[in-house]
């Protein structure tokens, strides 16, 4: 039963994930740098501190002692991280949420679950997997092997992305559109750069919840001395580091965010009564709550299945396949040749079998 609310947790986490961009394609008159900031405010600095009081009581003196190291580099990981962050609704908007999320993800993915692993290697802590671990029991190769099938499966979305910009360059070019969306923000090129950059520094949450974990040891302390008939972790023992770690992401994401305004001239979107500023505001709220959402699902599921290469390879995955799924249902997809949509459709498919495998592997750790 762990191992199933475990991998259910992070689903819900990567299905919020995978749908927090939805509302901002509500929003209506806004440079990209205006609703990212609102947006942002609600997912690094109102909702995290809002949940940390909910379920933590004395998270803040939590926070006072846990001592400068382990906050400097809690804060420096959400730093780089928010950078990922940043440059993720770039990528986003400029390959389309499907290809966009699949390479960024892909990348994090990657890089998150391998790297701690290495780190610990070379450092042991116990309760902590090792990347010997994954290559020397039945469990870890299961788990690795998943790992490489959703690579897999993100390989197989590029290739239907490439398709599609070989398809919207042929429509533009003839006038010939067969339902597309020539006018589209696409482009290939700068998309995958920003898209590369986010997918490595987005990894740096993972590192960043590592780096914050006696925050988060010392909330299961005091949940299981308040519960002692109560066996296993606190649920959501992780929600005091989420507040450190995305300062890190506030830090960085407003700083760029209001050169944008000052260089573009739109500070005045937050006050222009010509836009829906209400429905602005609303829809730029809930798609920054929405974002938190992940992370929190993501330490529940964590507190079940540690916060290992699995938890991350699964969390990761369920955000690629929801994201995909979200890019059919808005029809991102719409007027491509049936083998471009077949390509993706196949991509999205392998990285479900990603997930049962990852699945499979932690049934059989012992």
């Amino acid at each position: 039963m762990q191992v199933l609310a475990g991998v259910i947790f992070h689903f819900l986490g990567g299905f919020a994930s995978g749908s927090f961009y939805i509302p901002y394609k509500r929003v209506k008159g806004w440079s990209w740098e205006s609703y990212w900031l609102v947006g942002g405010l609600f997912s690094w600095l109102i909702v995290p501190p809002l949940a940390a009081w909910l379920t933590i009581p004395g998270f803040a003196d939590m926070i006072s002692n846990g001592g400068a190291s382990t906050l400097g580099y809690t804060y420096l990981f959400g730093v780089l991280w928010g950078i990922g962050g940043l440059t993720y609704g770039l990528g986003v908007r400029y390959l389309g949420v499907a290809l966009g999320s699949s390479i960024i993800l892909g990348l994090c993915m990657v890089f998150g679950a391998l790297i701690p692993s290495i780190y610990y290697e070379l450092f042991p802590a116990e309760g902590k997997d090792t990347i010997s671990m994954l290559l020397s029991t039945s469990w870890g190769l299961v788990i690795l092997g998943g790992l490489l099938v959703c690579i897999l499966g993100i390989i197989l979305g590029g290739k239907a992305g490439t398709l599609k910009e070989k398809e919207l360059k042929q429509a533009a070019a003839t006038g010939d559109a067969h339902g597309m969306d020539v006018k589209t923000e696409y482009r290939f090129g700068l998309g995958m750069l920003v898209s590369i950059v986010s997918g490595v520094l987005s990894a740096c949450f993972n590192f960043g919840l590592e780096a914050g974990k006696p925050l988060a040891e010392m909330a299961n302390a005091a949940w299981q001395a308040s519960h002692p008939g109560e066996t296993g972790n606190y649920l959501f023992m992780n929600n005091v580091t989420y507040v450190v770690v995305l300062w890190g992401g506030l830090t960085t994401n407003a700083i760029w965010c209001l050169i944008l305004n000052a260089r573009n001239k739109s500070f005045p979107d937050y006050t222009n009564k010509k836009q829906p500023l209400l429905k602005n505001y609303l829809f730029s709220a809930l798609a920054g709550t929405t974002w938190f959402l992940q992370f929190f699902f993501y330490g529940m599921g964590e507190s079940r299945l540690g916060n290992g290469a699995s938890s991350w390879i699964l969390h990761m995955a369920f955000i690629i396949l929801v994201a995909n799924t979200w890019g059919l249902v808005l029809k991102e997809w719409s007027g491509v040749r049936t083998q471009t949509r077949k390509t993706l459709i196949a991509g999205i498919l392998v990285i479900i079998l990603s997930v049962l495998i990852i699945g499979w592997g932690n049934a059989l750790k012992p």
